[in-house]
């Protein structure tokens, strides 16, 4: 869209609209309720709620996770598309901390979740008692400390670059803001291979794949694209990015959105044929699991609706340049990402029959409700375009 005149490049033409407010309150009140549904669950039936946290935490925090990813390659690549969603990305990296407290009750019933953690099984099982030096539970709780410290230390390096870049517009800051992104993503794929071994792999024991950590962490930076295209849909709608916000940059979106999910796919069908042809038993043991016993449903579920049809819907430009059709695709890739973890974790505890508990909605909520009340704070607090930034001047008429 053409312009007559450049816009402000003034930080409070850019103040966040008070529907901010308001989703933040929303989303505080579903984080309560889901809270208290866990908080029962927990007294009623305590192995099933620590099961379902753990789906419940990494979902989010692989929302977190995968914003910090894609911050760091705009940094790198540049592109209106990471101009237009920073503030997002930003906010979303600074819950960090909140995301840490939330692994506390995690760390309080790693018995109920990973068989490593029970001595009479360790005693009784070879293998495991080979494995006890990396998989015990102090060493567990040290390596999730620091996947959580180092990811949370790279979002604030970036964040204070980012906001000291908008208040000075040195070139100092953008040089930072490239040298950290540089380093942090090759720390974020390294931390995003142990952590997805440590929280997912490790329910069985027995089983490795190779190829398990690119899915882990391609799927976290899935997720926080479908994620970032809706907020991007919310603020779109309303000042002061009503006028801004044009369809060439949902269009961008749709395109990574496509990328995102061919490479999933693409990964995830390399390790099943591998394994399939391989034919060892006990890789072949983690697959069969999944693909009987009514879990073999969601196995088509998720190879229809995370890849099938959004694949073809995101094949269409128009589509793409729609901010609300390509919204309604996020959204539905974001449930399937929740379903992709719960089809990965929950088979190990009930390998015979598709199981889906209440508390399977409850732990998401729960925490996802706390968590976007957290993000819309952070989202509040500081003007929704990064006006520093030297590339900003293309997207908002300038020069």
């Amino acid at each position: 869209m053409e312009r007559s005149a450049p816009l402000s490049l003034d930080p409070a033409a850019w103040a966040p609209p008070a529907d901010v407010r308001r989703w933040q309150t929303r989303s505080l009140a579903v984080g309560v309720v889901g809270s208290a549904a866990c908080l029962a669950g927990a007294f009623l039936q305590r192995e099933q709620f620590f099961r379902s946290y753990l789906v419940g935490w990494l979902l989010w925090l692989g929302v977190a996770a995968g914003c910090l990813a894609l911050a760091m390659i705009n940094h790198l690549s540049g592109g209106q598309w990471g101009l237009m969603i920073r503030r997002v990305l930003e906010a979303a990296t600074r819950t960090f901390p909140l995301l840490a407290l939330f692994a506390v009750p995690l760390a309080a019933g790693l018995p109920a979740v990973y068989l490593w953690a029970r001595p009479e099984a360790v005693a009784a099982d070879e293998l495991l008692r080979h494995k006890a030096a990396y998989l015990n539970v102090p060493f567990f709780l040290v390596r999730t400390a620091l996947y959580l410290a180092v990811l949370g230390g790279l979002a604030f390096v970036l964040s204070r670059a980012s906001r000291r870049q908008d208040e000075t517009r040195e070139p100092a800051a953008h040089a930072t803001l490239k040298k950290a992104s540089g380093l942090g993503l090759v720390l974020f794929v390294l931390l995003g291979t142990f952590a997805s071994i440590d929280f997912l792999m490790s329910l069985d024991p027995h089983w490795y794949s190779s190829l398990y950590g690119p899915i882990f962490f391609t799927g976290q930076g899935l997720s926080a694209l479908c994620f970032a295209i809706v907020v991007a849909w919310l603020l779109a709608g309303q000042a002061p990015l009503a006028g801004v916000f044009a369809a060439k940059h949902f269009h961008d979106y749709g395109k990574l959105l496509l990328a995102f999910v061919m490479f999933w796919t693409y990964l995830s069908i390399s390790q099943f044929i591998i394994m399939w042809q391989a034919n060892i038993p006990e890789e072949v043991a983690w697959f069969d699991h999944r693909m009987h016993g009514g879990w073999q449903v969601l196995a088509l579920g998720l190879i229809l609706f995370h890849f099938a049809f959004p694949f073809m819907l995101l094949l269409s430009r128009s589509l793409k340049r729609r901010k609300g059709a390509l919204a309604a695709v996020a959204t539905l890739l974001f449930v399937m990402r929740w379903l992709d973890l719960h089809w990965q974790a929950a088979p190990t505890f009930s390998p015979h029959h598709l199981a889906f508990h209440w508390l399977d909605l409850a732990a998401p909520l729960a925490v996802g409700g706390l968590w976007l009340a957290a993000f819309f704070r952070e989202l509040g607090r500081r003007p929704l375009l990064p006006v520093g930034d030297p590339d900003i001047q293309e997207v908002l008429g300038h020069g």
